[in-house]
């Protein structure tokens, strides 16, 4: 039984990236960047009005109210194009080019137009609601780094410079295979000794989450002849092969006799953890895999230490851990002798400001309603128990 810092260093030594293909963007988003975007321009490209209003010279305005000649307007797309002299205003929509010899734009809301004068209310200083030329980024610099995911809310940043097309990391094909005798499809009445196959459904919705491209299987029986063959089968089709159930010690726990029996290169099969100590990590030929405990809170919590981790390795992710800090514990939390404990908790902050986290009331690694409510784990170190107050480690999760 290894620590769970050990079982990553495993994955991370043993874990191999895909490589890259060129997609356009508008199948980019969510994909990791194979390569770095630059700037091809200095945006804004010219200096751009940040309001409805009125470009103005600032020293017109010192003594306001003051009217002022209305000789142009300047709208996106259309600028004018003379020069402002002194006691001149342009009309200027936001967005268009600031008028060369202006200085500064007032906001319409403090300003009235009668004719061919404009009357300011209030002055304005240089510069004001002027977004100046190359201010945003210069041409030529990074504006993303190779290894970043490219979230929706970034995929103007590529378009805006040109990328049509964008390299991006090849998303790893990950076939999800349950066993158990036990286990039916989650469309199936279960008879009296029956579950349905709830498992599946999560992992395959979180792979799709970190960018794989899941295929959930028929369950497998607790055969040893029929598991070798399933588990052979599907290795051959997927880049990560994810088993749940029949990793433990009892009389029906054949996943890892099939993986051996296999020839596949066993890493680790027993981590210092709770939930999730029986978890496998094994490589078959070119095929990373993993075998999780069945009940869904172990497989949850092993997903999101291990299985994540892989996923990202393999797309060349810059950042493949969770992201992690400190919280206050609302209530108590205690760890257990031997492993360390990940438990479950919501987040919230308190009068003062502090990140608090509040341990789930679960039952147990079969709680999968209990830990659906998950917005953190706590980590607790072997031997380790806290009192509310507290501050813990955390990790957060996506």
């Amino acid at each position: 039984m290894i620590p769970v810092s050990k079982a990553i260093e495993l994955i991370d030594r043993n874990v191999s990236t895909l490589g890259a293909e060129r997609v356009g963007i508008d199948k980019a988003s969510g994909r990791i960047l194979a390569e770095d975007i630059f700037a091809d321009s200095d945006p804004p490209p010219f200096d751009r009005s940040q309001m409805d209003g009125y470009a103005v010279r600032a020293g017109d305005t010192k003594d306001a109210p003051v009217t002022l000649k209305l000789v142009g307007e300047s709208a996106a797309g259309k600028g004018w194009r003379g020069k402002l002299k002194k006691g001149e205003a342009v009309r200027i929509m936001t967005g268009a080019p600031v008028p060369d010899g202006a200085d500064a734009v007032q906001k319409v809301e403090l300003t009235s137009e009668a004719g061919n004068v404009v009357t300011l209310t209030d002055p304005t200083e240089k510069g004001r609601y002027i977004v100046r030329k190359g201010s945003e980024v210069k041409k030529g610099e990074r504006v993303m780094k190779k290894g970043e995911r490219l979230e929706p809310n970034a995929i103007a940043v590529p378009a805006a410079f040109g990328y049509a097309r964008l390299k991006v990391s090849k998303r790893p094909r990950v076939a999800i295979l349950s066993t158990g005798s036990e286990i039916v499809d989650i469309a199936r009445k279960p008879k009296p000794d029956q579950i349905r196959n709830s498992n599946s459904t999560m992992l395959a919705e979180l792979c799709r989450r970190e960018g794989a491209l899941p295929t959930v299987l028929p369950g497998a029986g607790d055969d040893l002849d029929e598991l070798k063959a399933r588990i052979a089968a599907a290795a051959g089709t997927c880049d990560l092969l994810i088993t749940t159930g029949g990793v433990s010690v009892g009389k029906y726990d054949l996943t890892k006799k099939a993986f051996a029996e296999l020839g596949a290169e066993i890493f680790f099969d027993r981590v210092r953890l709770k939930p999730g100590k029986p978890t496998v990590f094994a490589r078959r030929k070119k095929t990373i895999i993993f075998g999780l405990p069945g009940n869904p809170v172990s497989a949850a919590v092993t997903f999101y230490l291990f299985v994540r981790r892989a996923l990202l390795i393999m797309q060349s992710a810059n950042d493949v851990g969770l992201p992690s800090g400190t919280a206050l514990l609302e209530s108590e939390a205690k760890g257990t002798r031997e492993r360390e404990t990940y438990l479950p908790a919501r987040l919230a902050t308190d009068a003062k400001g502090n990140l608090l986290a509040l341990p789930l009331r679960w039952h147990g690694s079969s709680d999968l309603i209990g830990f659906a409510q998950a917005e953190a784990l706590i980590h607790i170190p072997a031997s380790k128990s806290y009192n509310a107050g507290d501050p813990a480690a955390v990790v957060f999760l996506p």
